[in-house]
């Protein structure tokens, strides 16, 4: 996910989309836990993502 397309997006949809991040990435460490992650990289993008969603909702906060 790219940062200029998060920053077209509101505030609600950034927290729907962090809150399904967390939703996958829960389910990626769980997947991990038992020996059956498919892809690993996905681990790196998911937390990446949540990053890059967490920073820009806290850049909107302190400009605000």
């Amino acid at each position: 996910m790219k940062t200029s397309e998060l920053r077209n997006k509101s505030d609600q949809e950034l927290g729907g989309e962090l809150e399904a991040l967390y939703k996958e990435q829960f389910g990626l460490r769980m997947q991990q836990a038992v020996g059956q992650l498919s892809r690993p990289d996905r681990m790196k993008t998911v937390r990446r993502d949540i990053a890059r969603i967490k920073t820009l909702m806290n850049e909107r906060r302190t400009a605000g």
